[in-house]
C-alpha cells in the first residue's frame, strides 16, 4: 500500500512567488527526495493555467501527480479562511504556509493537516502589510490553532514569539531552512560580477528602507568619521514608498555613487556577489528565520548581524553580533565599529569566514525534508 503526502505547492505559481516561493520549491524537492520506501508526494495546486501546472512539475520533479482545486488562488484563499470548501479532501496534507485547508478532520481515519508560520508581522508590524493580508493571516492562525495537527516554524525564536500570540501547546515543530537551490559559485562568477557592475571591494546589505530592516542604520554607520568608504551592494527593492535607496544614503552622508542595487538576483548572480563581499551585514531589528545568514555562511562571507533572537540562534557565534538596543544612533555607532573591524582586519574577516562556512554546513534541505516526513509519521 502506498502512502501519499500531499504538499501545497501553489506559491510556486503565485503572481509574485518571492522568498516563500523559493521555500516552497526547495522544501517540496526535499520532501520528494526524502520520501521513505512505499511513500509518494502529490502536489496541491489551485485552479491555474496549464503552463502553471507544468511549471510545478518542472520545478519539483518526482511528484506522483497534481491535485488541482476547482477554485483559483484568490477564491481558494477566501474559502479556506471561512472553511466553506471541502477541497482538497482528506489524507495527509502539508502546508508550506498558512495557505492550507484548516478545518475539522478525522485523524483516526488518517487525515492530517500541518501548516507553516514564517513570521508574525500581522501582529508585530501590521503596517508592513495590507489590511486584507493582516486580516487573512490573523484569521488563518485562528483556524490553525483550532484545526492544525502541527505548526511548523523555521526557528525556536519564532516559536517563542508565536507562543505569545496563540497557544498551540506541544504542536509546534521547528524545521529550519537552508540555502536556496543553485546558490553556488560557478566558473562564470567573475563574468557575472562584471556584468552586474559590481566593484572590486564592497559590503553586502539585504533589506529595504523600512525602519525595522536596519538599512538606514547601516547608511548612518557608514557616514561616521573613520569608517572605511567601501561601496555597498543593497539586496532588495530600490524604493520604499516614495523613498529611494541611493537618495536616502546621500542625504545621510553616504555618496550615492557608492550604492549599488540588486533586486532579487538569480541564485548564481547572488552567489557571485555575496561570496566575494568584504562583509555581509544583516542589520534587521526584527527577524524570524535567519535564512539570509544561512546563505551568507554557505558562501563563506564574513557575517555581521544584529542580535535578534533568530539571528543569534542561526549564527551560534559564527557571525559578529551587534546589539540593536534602542532604535537610535547607538546602534549605528556599534554597526560602524563592527564594519570597520571586519573590513580593516583581514585576520578577523578570515576567522569569521571559516566559522561561517562551518556553521553553514549545519543547514540542509535534505534534513528539512526528512523532518517533515518524521513529523507526519509522529502525528
Amino acid at each position: 500500500m502506498t502512502t501519499t503526502l500531499r504538499v501545497i505547492l501553489d506559491q510556486i505559481v503565485a503572481p509574485v512567488p518571492g522568498a516563500l516561493g523559493r521555500y516552497t520549491r526547495d522544501l517540496g524537492r526535499a520532501i520528494v527526495a526524502a520520501a521513505p520506501r512505499g511513500c509518494e508526494v502529490e502536489a496541491i495546486v489551485s485552479s491555474s493555467l496549464p503552463d502553471d501546472y507544468d511549471r510545478v512539475l518542472r520545478e519539483v520533479p518526482g511528484l506522483s501527480g497534481l491535485y488541482k482545486t476547482t477554485l483559483a488562488r484568490r477564491e481558494l484563499a477566501a474559502a479556506w479562511q471561512l472553511g466553506i470548501t471541502t477541497s482538497p479532501g482528506g489524507g495527509m496534507i502539508h502546508g508550506t504556509s498558512l495557505f492550507a485547508p484548516l478545518r475539522k478532520h478525522d485523524r483516526d481515519a488518517g487525515d492530517q493537516v500541518v501548516a507553516t508560520v514564517h513570521d508574525v508581522l500581522a501582529w508585530t508590524h501590521p503596517e508592513a502589510l495590507s489590511a486584507a493580508s493582516v486580516a487573512w493571516q490573523k484569521g488563518m492562525l485562528k483556524r490553525a490553532r483550532k484545526h492544525a495537527d502541527a505548526v511548523v516554524v523555521p526557528t525556536h525564536a519564532l516559536a517563542e514569539r508565536l507562543a505569545q500570540i496563540a497557544d498551540f501547546g506541544d504542536r509546534v515543530r521547528v524545521i529550519g531552512t537552508a540555502p536556496r537551490s543553485g546558490l553556488v559559485v560557478g566558473p562564470d562568477a567573475d563574468a557575472r560580477a562584471a556584468h552586474l557592475g559590481i566593484p572590486r571591494e564592497y559590503i553586502v546589505v539585504p533589506g529595504t528602507l523600512e525602519p525595522r530592516k536596519g538599512l538606514v542604520d547601516v547608511f548612518t554607520a557608514l557616514a561616521r568619521r573613520g569608517v572605511p568608504e567601501v561601496p555597498v551592494v543593497v539586496l532588495g527593492p530600490e524604493s520604499w514608498g516614495d523613498q529611494h535607496v541611493a537618495a536616502v544614503a546621500d542625504e545621510i552622508g553616504v555618496d550615492a555613487s557608492r550604492i549599488h542595487h540588486l533586486d532579487d538576483p538569480d541564485a548564481a548572480d547572488l552567489a557571485a556577489v555575496v561570496s566575494r563581499a568584504l562583509a555581509f551585514v544583516a542589520p534587521s531589528h526584527d527577524e524570524t528565520s535567519g535564512t539570509a545568514l544561512i546563505e551568507a555562511f554557505s558562501l563563506g562571507a564574513p557575517v555581521i548581524h544584529s542580535d535578534t533572537p533568530a539571528h543569534l540562534e542561526v549564527s551560534a557565534g559564527a557571525g559578529l553580533a551587534v546589539p540593536v538596543g534602542m532604535a537610535d544612533n547607538g546602534y549605528a555607532d556599534r554597526l560602524a565599529a563592527a564594519i570597520t573591524s571586519v573590513v580593516s582586519d583581514r585576520s578577523l574577516a578570515d576567522r569569521l569566514s571559516i566559522a561561517g562556512s562551518d556553521r553553514g554546513r549545519a543547514f540542509s534541505w535534505r534534513d528539512a525534508g526528512e523532518r517533515v516526513w518524521q513529523l507526519h509519521a509522529d502525528l
